[in-house]
Parts: C-alpha cells; sequence; structure tokens
C-alpha cells in the first residue's frame, strides 16, 4: 500500500492534465495542479477536485524554467506531504517542416516538454527513493515513435521522453519506484485541433480518444495495481500505430 503524500500533474489545468487530476484526486491523492498561466483553469480543476470529495490545490509554475521544479515541489510537499506521483504532462507545440522551424521553435518545445519533465522527475526521485514508493508517468505521444511531418520538435521531445522513461526506470526499480510512458494519439484537446480530419482516418476506432481514456490509464499506472509495471510505454491511440 502506497505511503501518504501527494501528487503532482504538470499542464494540469486543462485537457488530458485536467481529467488527470481529477482522476487522481478522486483515487484519494491530494494533487498539486500545475499551470503556467491558466490560473482559472487550474482553479476550476481544484473545485471539481473539491465536489468529489479530493483535495487539491493550483501549484503556478513554468516546467520549462530550470528553477521550477524545486520551487513547485518544495510547495506543495510543505502542503501536502512527500510526492510520490508525478505526471509530466506539459507540453507545447510549435509545428512547421524542417527547414522553417527556428532555433527558439525547437529549443523551447525540447525544454518543456523533455528537459522540464527531466528536472521535475529528478527532484520527485529524492523523495520517492526515501519513502521506497513512487510512481512517475510520463505523457509522450504515437508520434515519439510514428512520423508526423511538420512536428520534428513535439516528435524529438516524446521520442526523448520515451528514451528517458526506459532509463529512469532501470535506475530506480529496485528502490520501489516505478516510471513509465503513456503514448496518446489523436484526442480532443485544444492542443489537437488542426491535426484531426486527415489523421481521424487512419484510426482504426474511428473516432478521436477523450482526456478521460488517457486518464484512466494513468490512474492504473499510479496504483499499487502497477507495481510490477515500468520502463514501458502503454500507447492510447484507437489502434492508430497497431
Amino acid at each position: 500500500m502506497a505511503p501518504e503524500g501527494s501528487a503532482l500533474v504538470t499542464g494540469g489545468s486543462r485537457g488530458i492534465g485536467a481529467a488527470i487530476a481529477r482522476g487522481l484526486a478522486a483515487d484519494g491523492w491530494p494533487v498539486g495542479v500545475n499551470y503556467r498561466s491558466d490560473a482559472e483553469g487550474a482553479e476550476r480543476v481544484v473545485r471539481d477536485a473539491a465536489s468529489n470529495g479530493g483535495r487539491a490545490v493550483a501549484a503556478p509554475g513554468d516546467v520549462s524554467d530550470p528553477e521550477a521544479a524545486a520551487a513547485i515541489v518544495d510547495a506543495l510537499e510543505e502542503r501536502f506531504g512527500p510526492l510520490l506521483v508525478l505526471v509530466n504532462n506539459a507540453g507545447i507545440r510549435a509545428d512547421g517542416l524542417s527547414p522553417q522551424i527556428r532555433d527558439d521553435d525547437w529549443e523551447r518545445v525540447l525544454a518543456t516538454n523533455l528537459s522540464g519533465a527531466f528536472r521535475l522527475t529528478r527532484r520527485a526521485l529524492r523523495s520517492m527513493m526515501r519513502a521506497r514508493y513512487g510512481r512517475v508517468v510520463n505523457i509522450a505521444s504515437v508520434v515519439g515513435r510514428r512520423a508526423n511531418p511538420g512536428q520534428a520538435n513535439y516528435a524529438a521531445s516524446k521520442a526523448g521522453l520515451i528514451g528517458l522513461t526506459g532509463t529512469i526506470a532501470a535506475e530506480v526499480a529496485r528502490r520501489g519506484v516505478t516510471v513509465n510512458a503513456v503514448a496518446p494519439g489523436l484526442v480532443e484537446t485544444e492542443m489537437t485541433e488542426g491535426l484531426g480530419d486527415e489523421l481521424l482516418r487512419s484510426v482504426p476506432a474511428r473516432r478521436a480518444g477523450t482526456p478521460e481514456d488517457v486518464a484512466a490509464c494513468v490512474r492504473f499506472l499510479a496504483s499499487d495495481a502497477a507495481g510490477y509495471v515500468t520502463g514501458t510505454t502503454l500507447t492510447v491511440d484507437g489502434g492508430l500505430t497497431a
């Protein structure tokens, strides 16, 4: 059984992150709902959690800032106890064909989607290894393994996240800490606007996923039932990559 502690969902104010935060709160975790600019959305998730008997708090911070990880986690642990579940969900896109991607668009996407996840994981592992219990779930993407022209920066960040997942999982498995990734396909969120019709025709399920579809998988990986699942990537894509 998990010791008492807290959970953190980065990019938790909307879409997949909000669904995950609500789900973890429903499972009994006190949740930090991280956001960069959408304070209103984060507070809405906090209210949703409270209305269903859960506990949550807004956790501001830009994960692309090298100093943010310690500040976010320290504040959450002061409020709710040691961080034992980390969901690295924060992500951005800056699409374009490779010859047109500017350096700042490349670096901004990598800094948020990959480097931010690494720094938060590095900080969280201190608490998890001390407790000899922890769950890290990285929200990757099917484009980390499947070509999607126009998203070289995004695909590189998500492929890196999948590689990071397996490596850290092997490093910390003996300490009771699991590290896994969830790779969504086409999911109906603000972030996937403009990617729909052509990609949807390639999905055997003939529908887009929902944030709750992804959240259900994260909730499993964060649970005691998934204690022997580590270093893997769970694809949630309606058969897109089958």
